[in-house]
């Protein structure tokens, strides 16, 4: 540099940013890192301490315990409210008032008493942390001992630092706080952000569509009929599709991102409509259209128990809860009776029953992870109940409800709607506004979604135009369109475990597995 660039004063301000106040942060990192000797060259070179002279004056007289210059100095210092600035003295006079106590004798509880009157009672603090300290005379609950006076005053400055403006006390990590909320403000922006690992500070973040799930990387040709439902466990280690040929099959996910058969579960006599794994991946259910529950043993895929309500009705959805020792299900009597709601245990004994009239007919239901909500749907209403037994409360949505599912969080239920869009509600919201994705087709035909992704970010569907339509949270319309199925792609599956992993179901009886960063095409 050119010795009289480098003797021209130094801007003010470097873009928007204040130079003083970014050397400062700097300085703060650096120490707070272990570069002391770093900061302090920094410190020396830039003319900027990390720390302004207030700072290290009320250091000094807190550590002397010269009290009444430390009430001066929080009086003068810029920028206090008159709300903090009485907060600050009473941190002051409290230190000063509980050492008083601590030095026992009749002289030091008149001059407590004296700081009480006189000090803290005027500043006009919560009269209760004044009551406590006038009992404090009598208890001595709270009295520092003089043994403990050293740690006690340097307990008070930093209590006082968190009151006074951040310019006197650069917060802890403040650099480190700025950083991360830019690098979270790009991610949240990027609309392809779907790989958690891929964040560097050296550029801009931004990823490539290429990121989500964009290329057919294994067509899985296992079933002989429509491909109705298709769902990864809980782990992402296997794929489990259910068809109207009835059968449903159990796919191994190998390491390499390929797909193998493991089971082919047969027992079925009509198509089988949906699975639910069991939460800790050892049980797959099977449901049969208007046929019995199946419960099979993901290991051997035998089938360890069939059963349905303990009376002849049909069921239309079940769920399990967290546990993998109960579920619950749905059903209803082609008749008049009454539709029913009802737990059970694995060997298939009901333990609750709600029915009657009040219980509307259910197309579909979920348990949250957590096993505090029961939701599920009926016609144009989501129903939420809090279990065992609390409230109950429902969003009504305009168009008929064709399904349901959950975020993997819990926190959130997707509703595929007739009207040819997908609403999201968020569980212990009260709003009465979803956010909304449109851009698929659906009129006719029941088409699942789900969230997936890094953070469960992205919204998936099937759609009846054979495409697979995939939305970023908060956008109403597709990011990516999937082309390859030539039927009505009916469900798909995000795997949980494998963001850059999902599968699709159709008409055209098969299943297709879509891979970021994947190339080439096999079939199974």
């Amino acid at each position: 540099m050119d010795l009289a660039e480098s003797s021209l004063p130094r801007p003010r301000r470097v873009g928007s940013v204040d130079r003083e106040e970014l050397v400062r942060v700097i300085e703060q990192s650096l120490y707070s890192l272990g570069y002391r000797r770093a900061a302090a060259e920094l410190e020396a070179e830039s003319g900027v301490p990390l720390y302004p002279p207030e700072h290290d004056r009320l250091l000094l007289d807190v550590m002397a315990g010269r009290w009444d210059k430390c009430a001066e100095t929080v009086r003068a210092v810029a920028g206090v409210g008159d709300a903090d600035r009485a907060v600050a003295e009473f941190l002051l006079w409290r230190g000063h008032f509980l050492e008083l106590l601590g030095t026992g004798g009749d002289a030091g509880l008149r001059r407590a008493r004296e700081v009480l009157r006189r000090r803290i009672a005027p500043l006009g603090v919560d009269r209760r942390c004044v009551h406590w300290l006038a009992c404090a005379m009598v208890s001595c609950e709270g009295a520092v001992a003089p043994e403990a006076v050293v740690g006690w005053r340097v307990a008070v400055f930093l209590d006082l630092v968190e009151v006074l403006p951040p310019w006197f006390h650069v917060p802890r990590g403040r650099l480190e706080h700025l950083v991360e909320s830019a690098v979270t403000k790009q991610v949240a922006s990027c609309i392809y952000h779907n790989l958690p690992d891929e964040i560097t500070l050296f550029e801009d973040h931004k990823c490539h569509e290429q990121h989500i799930p964009f290329e057919c990387t294994q067509i899985l040709c296992g079933h002989n009929n429509e491909v109705w439902f298709v769902r990864f466990s809980n782990n992402g280690d296997y794929l489990a599709s259910s068809s109207s040929d009835c059968t449903a099959i159990i796919w191994k996910v190998e390491k390499d991102d390929t797909l193998t058969k493991k089971h082919c579960l047969q027992g079925h006599q009509k198509p089988i409509s949906f699975v639910a794994w069991s939460p800790n991946d050892r049980m797959l259910l099977t449901c049969g259209t208007g046929e019995s529950l199946k419960l099979w043993n993901v290991d051997t895929g035998e089938c360890n128990l069939k059963f349905r309500g303990s009376v002849d009705y049909i069921i239309s959805s079940c769920a399990w809860f967290p546990n993998s020792e109960k579920i619950v299900c749905a059903s209803c009597e082609p008749d008049s009776s009454p539709n029913r709601i009802f737990t059970c245990d694995l060997e298939g004994r009901e333990l609750e029953v709600w029915a009657g009239d009040r219980i509307p007919k259910v197309s579909d239901l979920a348990v949250t992870p957590d096993g505090r909500h029961l939701i599920f749907v009926s016609c144009n209403d989501i129903w939420i109940r809090e279990l065992p037994k609390g409230r109950e409360w429902r969003f009504r949505e305009k168009q008929a409800i064709s399904s349901l599912s959950l975020s993997g969080d819990g926190q959130s239920l997707i509703v595929n709607l007739s009207s040819q869009e997908i609403h999201l509600w968020k569980i212990n919201d009260s709003s009465t506004v979803p956010e909304k994705f449109k851009g698929h087709k659906q009129e006719k035909f029941v088409i699942r979604s789900c969230s997936g992704g890094s953070n469960s970010s992205f919204i998936a569907s099937g759609s009846e135009d054979s495409q697979v339509y995939i939305w970023k949270r908060h956008l109403e319309t597709p990011i990516k369109i999937l082309d390859g199925h030539t039927m009505i792609v009916n469900c798909v599956s995000w795997n949980p475990a494998r963001p850059h992993m999902l599968a699709s179901a159709s008409d055209d009886h098969t299943v297709r597995i879509w891979l970021a960063h994947k190339t080439g095409s096999t079939c199974s």
